[in-house]
């Protein structure tokens, strides 16, 4: 089986920069971007414990499984994964 990947979604124009979700971050997918706001230079560290997004005070960040191309063929075609 495929490690799950995600995708960290941030809103930017909610954030005020209280950089919880950085410092809770396990994997340091997110990191202190400019003007103190979070930043993800790369979505395939992050785990999908969900910290960032549960500790957020103002409901900026949204994780997102991301479904990888050949599962979506697959289930288009109407095969099962194995």
């Amino acid at each position: 089986m495929a490690k799950k990947q995600f995708r960290v979604e941030i809103k930017y124009e909610w954030c005020k920069a209280c950089g919880i979700c950085y410092n809770v971050c396990p994997t340091k997918t997110i990191v202190r971007g400019d003007l103190n706001k979070p930043a993800v230079p790369d979505h395939s560290t992050c785990i999908g414990c969900l910290m960032c997004e549960n500790l957020c005070p103002d409901f900026v960040i949204n994780i997102v499984e991301v479904t990888p191309m050949e599962e979506v063929k697959n289930e288009k075609a109407g095969v099962e994964n194995a």
